[in-house]
């Protein structure tokens, strides 16, 4: 049996996984064991998770990847700098010390770390490089459910490629085509995403979330940033940015363009104008990605498409290529980000370098996507009880009707049950869930819970069978990569006044059945759940249906604001104490918030560097 490591790191969202003769045994984010949000680090915990996980050594593993090449890394950051001299240089003297002393000789560095994990692994072990955007595309396309697919990637940058077109067959994938850095859409939308007041590389959900509440007046002047071509293709006018040579993402020239300088989120709150900014990007983004999806279509004639890189998580933009029908099927990888380059570079290297046979699973390869880490029930009580939990142990019945009873009674619970999700989505194995037909749910989660912005949305998670019943979408969505429309059947049509309301004042009118999970535009991020991936949290949300008739449920990541999502039952406790959660559901115990010992209480809103 082969074993294949398959690393990603020192960027951000680092993670490894294990594939046991190309089948995904294990992965994980670093982020979730290091308890920092887009740990870039080696990712220790993450690698000694899928070794243990897979009863293996390091020295017993056959092969190790790394999802890119740093000396081609290196090569576009040398030539960036020369093409833009003297500009940048401050960046560039900055960058160099790390890049010399680390970065540039990273087989000896993962070498050293590798070591850390096992005295016996020895220097001559096959450590592989994979390229960034094949390993992004590998990642889509491999475990898949189709014989056949066009690869779309994009992302801010790998090596040199921002976007990639790639056909996969069988176990074979090339990459047909790039746009090559500094001409970047993840750029691009990092650049509105940091002129909006938000972190880069890790508030762009937001910009998206924000765009709802906006018009896209500013499309015009976005555009004159960036020459979108008929097939999709673009080139960014580099003028108006600072991120190929500078320390921020956008100049002068950019904010003379829009009329404001950048938000300052410690001392600026979101205005109408930043609303109508991130309706005017993601309008542009979302037009880039139909036209190349039609473009790619048309030239290679393939009728499924997969998708991943970061930008495949803006999963609007993928329900606008889903609605508009270009392709027959599309699959999107759950870990679209850079985690996923850890599994994306190990299939590459089982079925492109090493040629071996791939058989196609009808669902698709990733298990649910609950790849991580798993308690039993004696793991989760002992450590309820180190923290000094007061909790109920039920039958697995009882666990269920209670829950599902305490929901309909519009109460917020953490939900800890099963394999952790990889990649950035809770998926109803660490999530905090609640019930959507309360108009107060949404407010209530963000401000009491999360500790976040009112206007960030929450998803629906909703039984297979019920969807249509629902959603204006026909399509299995079980990551909840993809939003679609309620059925006019279920809204709630505004009144005349409540249409003339602008941005954040459509938060509080109640516009469908399911308020707390429908978005000012009357859409949702839909996650479809079935008995086969996750039959626990299916059989909560049936008894959920027969006890209200509502076969849908809120689901949001179990963590707050800035914290990345609970990882051990610990972790679960400490979020619960440090919030307004009413109840944890963990395993087969219950803890009832007003039973706990108030000293316990934790103070989560110091706890976690804001995102």
């Amino acid at each position: 049996m082969t074993s294949i490591l398959g690393i990603s790191a020192f960027y951000h969202d680092s993670a490894a996984c294990l594939l046991k003769d190309g089948k995904i045994i294990a992965a994980a984010q670093e982020e979730r064991f290091s308890r920092k949000k887009h740990d870039p680090r080696y990712p220790h915990h993450a690698v000694e998770f899928v070794l243990n996980y897979s009863r293996m050594k390091l020295s017993e593993i056959d092969q190790i990847v790394f999802f890119e090449k740093p000396f081609l890394k290196f090569e576009r950051l040398l030539e960036t700098y020369v093409a833009f001299a003297p500009r940048g240089f401050v960046s560039f003297a900055k960058a160099m010390p790390l890049w010399i002393k680390e970065k540039l000789f990273q087989k000896n560095l993962l070498f050293n770390k590798l070591k850390e994990h096992d005295e016996n692994f020895k220097s001559d072990k096959n450590i592989f490089f994979s390229d960034h955007h094949l390993s992004h595309a590998a990642s889509a396309f491999f475990p898949s459910p189709f014989e056949e697919a066009v690869v779309l990637t994009a992302d801010g940058v790998g090596e040199w490629a921002t976007t990639t077109v790639a056909v996969g067959k069988k176990n074979d994938l090339e990459i047909k085509k790039e746009i090559h850095f500094p001409h970047s859409l993840g750029l691009l939308y990092s650049a509105f995403t940091y002129y909006t007041g938000f972190k880069v590389n890790s508030g762009e959900y937001k910009l998206m979330g924000l765009a709802p509440y906006g018009s896209p007046i500013y499309e015009d002047k976005v555009k004159e940033l960036v020459d979108i071509k008929d097939d999709g293709t673009f080139r960014l006018d580099q003028k108006y940015f600072n991120y190929a040579t500078g320390l921020t993402m956008t100049n002068e020239k950019f904010h003379e363009l829009f009329g404001q300088k950048p938000r300052d989120p410690k001392n600026e709150k979101i205005t109408q104008f930043h609303m109508d900014i991130a309706a005017s990007i993601q309008k542009v983004t979302e037009e880039i990605m139909i036209k190349l999806a039609k473009a790619i279509r048309q030239e290679y004639n393939i009728k499924n498409l997969c998708l991943a890189g970061g930008v495949a998580l803006n999963c609007v933009a993928n329900g606008k290529i889903l609605k508009e029908k270009i392709f027959d099927n599309i699959w999107i990888q759950p870990a679209a980000g850079d985690a996923g380059g850890s599994l994306g570079a190990a299939l590459a290297l089982w079925h492109i370098e090493q040629k071996k046979e791939r058989v196609v699973n009808s669902n698709d390869d990733m298990k649910g996507s609950y790849l991580g880490t798993e308690f039993n029930q004696e793991e989760i009580e002992n450590e309820l009880k180190s923290a000094g939990a007061n909790f109920e142990k039920l039958q697995y019945e009882d666990l269920i009707s209670k829950t599902a009873e305490f929901l309909s009674n519009e109460k917020a619970i953490g939900w800890f049950q099963g394999r952790m999700e990889f990649g950035p989505r809770a998926l109803g194995a660490r999530s905090i869930l609640g019930d959507p037909r309360s108009d107060k749910m949404q407010k209530n989660l963000n401000l009491k819970v999360k500790y976040r912005e009112s206007f960030r949305p929450f998803a629906p998670s909703i039984l297979k069978e019920d969807l249509s019943d629902w959603f204006n979408i026909n399509v299995d969505s079980p990551y909840m990569l993809l939003v679609a429309d309620v059925n006019s059947n279920k809204k709630i049509e505004m009144k005349e006044e409540q249409k003339k309301l602008f941005g954040i004042d459509k938060l509080n009118i109640k516009r469908s059945e399911i308020p707390a999970v429908t978005h000012v535009d009357y859409s949702a991020r839909i996650q479809t759940v079935t008995k086969e991936t996750n039959k626990t949290y299916y059989d909560l949300i049936s008894k959920f249906k027969e006890k209200t008739g509502c076969p849908v449920i809120v689901n949001t990541s179990f963590n707050v604001r800035g914290e990345p999502i609970v990882n051990s039952p610990t972790d679960a406790f400490n979020c619960f104490m440090g919030t307004e959660l009413d109840y944890l559901v963990i395993g087969n115990c219950i803890l009832e918030k007003s039973k706990q010992d108030p000293n316990l209480k934790k103070d989560y809103t110091k706890e976690f560097e804001l995102d």
